[in-house]
């Protein structure tokens, strides 16, 4: 095994240097583009990465490049205001083409956070083709990160995860907090194959004024980590929308990542979403916003995005279904005989 290990990385390195070797007049363009604007990269700023292609990395490059991109809401940007600067291709789901770069969706929108990553399908690919006039759209993108080689390649990775239904008004829903975990049965392995590493998702209604309200926070076991700056982090997606009653749509709805330290991890973890009010001293993560929707939501909007923002959680499914995906109730059934023979 250690011998395959080696020749497979040894194979990774040899096609990362064939790589920036064939984009080197693509680089070295890349290089003059930003001297142009005051920045100083090198060679050292460039990295090939099979799953996006050559990436060139500073600080706040994006910006730098396109300075007319305007923040409205913390890292968040206007989808429409986008569209006067970059081209979509649906083939190429998280990215914007330019002439001389691409930009991508953020890297917390990728695969376990992590910028080397493909994009978590599918919910980048449903939100970059999202088209509906009623309703402002607005995402976080790679503001370190741009991808140089602006070409049609693309890495596609297929996914099997499908979106819940809801067949419940939203206004008969029961204030008050849900928490679902997996079943008791499942051992480590088990949570880690067939849920995603989900230890628990939580949900919490309120009403007020006319508006219902929805929170939603989705654990992972404590093995799922990520370092930021030296510190360590456990990164918990959160959900928020606010649903109007009289109008029968949701007004506002957004998704963020909120980062836990260990200990406010392990404290927060199994509680529930009353959690501050029951302790003297309340509990704030770090947040990151990804994306926000505004005006006039629909309900199976919601629905989907929120299903396929905690891709291959079958506990979300569990929540909106009232049940688990059929291939997963299969496993659980299989498990269950087991444990009983």
């Amino acid at each position: 095994m250690s011998e395959i290990k080696e020749r497979y990385f040894k194979a990774q390195q040899e096609e990362k240097k064939k790589q920036l070797e064939n984009h080197s007049k693509t680089i070295k363009d890349f290089i003059s583009l930003c001297s142009e604007i005051g920045l100083k990269l090198t060679n050292e700023n460039f990295s090939y990465i099979q799953t996006i292609g050559i990436v060139a990395k500073y600080p706040n490059l994006l910006f730098h490049l396109k300075p007319e991109l305007e923040k409205v809401d913390e890292e968040l940007i206007e989808c429409k205001s986008l569209e006067k600067h970059f081209e979509k291709k649906i083939f190429n789901s998280g990215m914007l083409y330019s002439d001389k770069f691409i930009a991508m969706a953020h890297p917390y929108f990728r695969r376990s956070l992590s910028e080397f990553a493909n994009f978590a399908p599918r919910f980048i690919d449903l939100f970059w083709k999202f088209k509906d006039d009623k309703v402002k759209t607005y995402i976080a993108l790679d503001a370190n990160r741009v991808r140089v080689n602006v070409d049609d390649s693309a890495y596609l990775e297929l996914d099997t995860w499908y979106g819940a239904s809801f067949k419940e008004q939203i206004e008969k829903i029961p204030n008050g907090v849900v928490k679902i975990r997996p079943p008791a049965q499942l051992d480590e392995t088990d949570i880690s194959f067939f849920f995603n590493d989900a230890y628990s998702f939580d949900i919490k209604w309120t009403e007020k004024n006319e508006i219902k309200t929805f929170q939603a926070e989705e654990f992972k076991t404590e093995k799922v980590t990520i370092n930021i700056r030296g510190t360590e982090y456990y990164p918990v997606r959160y959900l928020h929308a606010e649903y109007d009653i009289k109008n029968k749509h949701f007004r506002h709805f957004d998704g963020a990542i909120h980062f836990y330290e260990k200990t406010e991890y392990f404290q927060r973890r199994d509680s529930d979403l009353n959690f501050n009010e029951k302790i003297g001293t309340h509990l704030k993560a770090k947040t990151y916003k990804l994306f926000k929707m505004n005006e006039n939501v629909s309900v199976e909007t919601w629905i989907t995005y929120t299903s396929h923002f905690c891709t291959g959680n079958p506990l979300v499914f569990e929540y909106f279904e009232g049940k688990y995906p059929d291939h997963i109730q299969e496993i659980l059934n299989k498990i269950g005989k087991k444990a009983s023979g």
